[in-house]
C-alpha cells in the first residue's frame, strides 16, 4: 500500500548546508524537488529570515548549489530555482531508484524534514536499507498509509469527511453562510459541540497535509 512519510535528516548530510552556515537565519521550504539527470537534483525553494544580497552571497560559495535563479521577490519570502549537486544522494536514490515522489522539504537551520510519498511499503524499507548502507540518517517521525477511501487520503477519519463535505456542500463556509452548525448536526444526528469537534479537528489535519511542511505538532 503507497504511504506518505515524514522523516527528518540532519543539516549536515543535505544540500544548502554551507548556507545554513554562513547564513543562520535563514529557513528553506521546497515545494517540488525532482530529478534532472542521473547525479542533480532540482528544487523551488523558499527562503525567509534573510536578504537577497546575504543569501545569494551564500549561495554563490555553497558547493552543494550548481546553479540558482530568482524566481519571484515578496520582501521577506524569496523563491528560487536551485540545482544541487552535492549531498543529495538519498533524495536521489528516492526519486530514481525507489520511484518515490519527495513532495516537499523544510529546514530550520539544524534538520532537514521531509514529506514523501512511496508507492509502496517496500520503497521506504528500501530507503532505510540505503542510509544504513552509505552511514545516512532518516528518522521516520510519522507514517501514514494511503487507504483507498477518500477521506484515508487526506489523512482524515470517515467521520471528519463527512462532516466536511457536507459543510462544504450545504454552505457552511460560504459567505454569507447558506447553513449553521445546527442543522449540519441535525442532518448528521449529532451533537452541535461532536459537529464542531470534527470540523476543527478535520480542518487542522488537511493544513497540516497540505501546507505545513515541518514537523507534526502533538495530536
Amino acid at each position: 500500500m503507497a504511504t506518505i512519510t515524514r522523516a527528518e535528516i540532519p543539516a549536515e548530510e543535505f544540500a544548502l548546508l554551507e548556507t545554513l552556515r554562513s547564513v543562520p537565519e535563514v529557513t528553506f521550504d521546497c515545494e517540488r524537488i525532482v530529478e534532472s539527470g542521473s547525479e542533480l537534483v532540482m528544487p523551488l525553494v523558499w527562503a525567509r529570515g534573510a536578504t537577497r544580497e546575504e543569501l545569494e552571497g551564500a549561495l554563490s560559495d555553497d558547493p552543494s548549489v550548481r546553479e540558482f535563479s530568482l524566481l519571484a521577490d515578496f520582501d521577506d519570502d524569496l523563491l528560487y530555482r536551485m540545482t544541487w549537486v552535492e549531498q543529495v544522494h538519498l533524495v536521489l536514490e528516492m526519486v530514481t531508484t525507489l520511484h518515490a515522489t519527495v513532495m516537499d522539504a523544510s529546514c530550520d537551520g539544524a534538520t532537514w524534514t521531509l514529506r514523501v510519498f512511496y508507492p509502496d511499503h517496500d520503497a521506504l524499507s528500501r530507503t532505510n536499507e540505503f542510509c544504513e548502507s552509505h552511514g545516512l540518517s532518516f528518522e521516520v517521525t510519522h507514517v501514514r498509509e494511503m487507504e483507498g477511501e477518500p477521506s484515508g487520503r487526506f489523512g482524515l477519519t470517515d467521520e471528519q469527511f463527512e462532516a466536511l463535505t457536507l459543510a462544504c456542500q450545504e454552505g457552511y463556509f460560504s459567505v454569507p453562510r447558506r447553513t449553521d452548525l445546527d442543522e449540519l448536526a441535525a442532518d448528521l444526528d449529532i451533537s452541535h459541540q461532536a459537529l464542531s469537534e470534527r470540523i476543527r479537528r478535520g480542518t487542522e489535519v488537511l493544513v497540516e497535509e497540505a501546507l505545513l511542511v515541518g514537523p507534526l505538532s502533538d495530536r
